[in-house]
């Protein structure tokens, strides 16, 4: 009788761990598409922000700094945040505070008003995500981060409005699963990543960029890619310092391909890049070569 007992709760067991997994296999899935369509994004190395100087005379996510990109023939990725009056600017920080030096957030600021200060101690002001599309003009392939942690919809319909006519390769990820299914439902053709990492977020980061500190179950459902199910990402960018072994592994089960962020030193390069199938880099992409190992 104490057998038969044993055995039942062994099958019990079994069947509740064998459940669990199936359902942490549906969330995390990613969407494959044709190879074809993503090759793009493994071509050449990502510039991250274009291809500034950490910000000493080009700043991040300017026009010379995607000017250089283009040049250099890298595939740029840029922010896009949108402003009081719906303009879509193209910056990173929610917190004006580190670009412009003033304690104020994007989001209160019509683009007017923006456009009377300048980022990071240089002449150029924060540009339109339009102005940047002109620029490129489909040159290279777009990087798109949509920097929405408010209200889904109305953002991601004006950025697929601008990109829906856009002659070039694009992607368009976020940290926020909840963009992503936005654009899965309402334009599924376009590629779609994932962000995520350790979301760990500094003090500075924090009082300057005013990037937002995540409760501790947010962060375990992201940076283990549980709401993939929302999303369902034809791609994953992940946090180098965050990407363990392990975890590389189970990314790599999904069957999409796997970025990198962000590297800043040749160091880091290194050691990451027979890691991932592409990095996203700053300044030191200067130092390496435009191709990928």
């Amino acid at each position: 009788m104490e057998l038969k007992k044993l055995l039942i709760a062994g099958v019990i067991i079994l069947l509740l761990v064998l459940g669990v997994s199936s359902l942490i296999r549906f969330a995390r899935a990613a969407e494959k598409r044709d190879p074809a369509e993503l090759a793009w994004l493994q071509g050449t190395l990502i510039a991250h922000r274009g291809l500034h100087d950490e910000n000493r005379t080009v700043p991040e996510n300017s026009i010379p700094a995607f000017r250089r990109a283009v040049e250099k023939g890298f595939i740029i990725e840029l922010d896009v945040a949108m402003t009081k009056d719906k303009k879509l600017v193209v910056y990173h920080d929610k917190k004006l505070r580190r670009g412009l030096g003033i304690d104020q957030y994007l989001h209160e600021l019509t683009y007017e008003e923006l456009s009377k200060h300048t980022i990071f101690g240089s002449t150029e002001k924060i540009p339109l995500f339009r102005d940047v599309l002109d620029l490129v003009d489909g040159r290279v392939p777009l990087l798109v981060e949509v920097k929405n942690e408010g209200k889904v919809g109305e953002m991601e319909r004006l950025i697929y409005e601008e990109l829906k006519n856009y002659r070039g390769k694009y992607a368009v990820q976020a940290f926020n699963p909840f963009t992503l299914q936005w654009f899965r439902k309402n334009a599924p053709g376009i590629l779609r990543g994932q962000l995520a990492g350790g979301f760990a977020v500094s003090d500075y980061d924090l009082e300057y960029a005013g990037t937002t500190r995540l409760p501790w179950y947010q962060k375990l459902l992201l940076e283990n890619l549980l709401l993939n199910f929302l999303s369902r990402p034809h791609f994953i960018a992940y946090n180098v310092d965050d990407a363990t072994g392990a975890r590389l592994k189970s990314m790599r089960k999904l069957g999409v391909p796997l970025l990198g962020w962000t590297i800043k030193e040749k160091a880091e390069y290194e050691k990451a890049k027979g890691k991932f199938d592409n990095l996203i880099m700053d300044s030191v992409i200067s130092d390496v070569t435009g191709n990928l190992p």
